[in-house]
């Protein structure tokens, strides 16, 4: 197995610096909220996607609409409903009698950055569609398929407080998934500046984003990320975070008792990857426990499953997954 070296620590600057200025361009517009926007930009990183959960009208799409504007790149909304086929996602092939010739009107899909509104609102058959195209980062309308843009970013939302007309995605759907990013309420404070940015008072094309990359040199960020240096011992501590969530009295964990199933192979490589990514946000071409730790609850919270006696108490998966980071030996 070929040795692996730390990454030039000028050109991990060079990138810490670009993602700052994304940050603090974003900060102009959307008030609050740093964790959530550190978090999609870690998953950007990764080449990832990212489930959301939080009530409506809390920036959810501003973040994302604001994102792909300071990152010069393309943006689509898709409002999922009872009924939307897959062709409203992806595009279909129509014919001109004029012109005796088919035409391709490509979907709403063909984006940089989509946020997949309200996911769970359409039938298992449009969810498909669209958890196919995030996978495969390609489409297939009629008898041609199409490679999707790149970056190629997916922010899909659920809305937590209605529970009729709502098709669940199945976990396994969900498991694929990088994060999963819970949004809360704003702080006091933030609510004041809120209500003197709001784009209900002024519109977001008013707001002079400017841009502080371009889809190239994102995309050499998601290569580059691959090469930072994560150590043997780091290694192992991953592993030993997943099979905490498999084995739980392993390792002395007393809410493991409400745990059904444990995180699978995928919670150990998002973790691998997406603390790579946080390396990077903090200027560093290594990784340590610290930033695995960061980023352990976006990557395990969706991918334990609770038995009905969690279900029943009312368990949180975070209080689990803070109880195995307290417990799980740190190299």
């Amino acid at each position: 197995m070929k040795e692996q070296h730390k990454p030039d620590i000028n050109t991990v600057k060079k990138y810490q610096k670009v993602l700052q200025s994304i940050r603090d361009e974003c900060s102009n517009i959307v008030v609050g909220q740093e964790e959530v926007i550190n978090g999609l930009l870690r998953a950007l990183l990764c080449d990832g996607h990212v489930i959301v959960e939080g009530i409506p009208g809390i920036a959810k799409t501003l973040i994302i609409r604001t994102l792909a504007k300071v990152t010069g790149s393309k943006y689509s909304r898709i409002q999922f409903t009872a009924d939307l086929l897959p062709t409203d996602i992806v595009g279909l092939t129509t014919y001109i009698r004029e012109k005796n010739e088919f035409h391709v009107n490509r979907g709403p899909i063909f984006a940089n950055y989509v946020i997949a509104d309200e996911i769970n609102r359409s039938p298992p058959k449009t969810q498909s569609a669209m958890l196919e195209a995030m996978q495969e980062k390609q489409v297939t309308i009629g008898n041609t398929t199409y490679k999707l843009p790149d970056p190629f970013f997916v922010m899909a939302t659920q809305n937590p407080i209605e529970s009729s007309g709502v098709y669940p995605l199945p976990e396994a759907q969900i498991d694929r998934f990088l994060f999963k990013i819970n949004i809360i309420y704003p702080k006091l404070n933030e609510e004041n500046e809120i209500l003197r940015k709001n784009i209900t008072l002024q519109r977001f094309e008013d707001v002079k984003l400017k841009n502080v990359t371009n889809p190239k040199e994102i995309v050499k960020m998601q290569d580059f990320v691959k090469n930072v240096y994560l150590s043997k011992d780091v290694e192992d501590y991953i592993i030993r975070l997943i099979d905490a969530t498999r084995n739980p009295n392993k390792y002395k964990i007393s809410s493991g008792q409400y745990i059904e199933w444990g995180c699978s192979p995928r919670g150990s490589i998002g973790l691998y990857i997406a603390s790579k990514a946080e390396a990077l946000i903090q200027g560093s071409n290594y990784v340590t426990p610290k930033h695995v730790r960061i980023v352990a609850h976006d990557i395990m919270r969706h991918r334990m499953l609770l038995n009905y006696e969690g279900q029943a108490e009312n368990i949180k998966t975070d209080n689990i997954i803070t109880e195995i980071l307290e417990k799980v030996p740190i190299p």
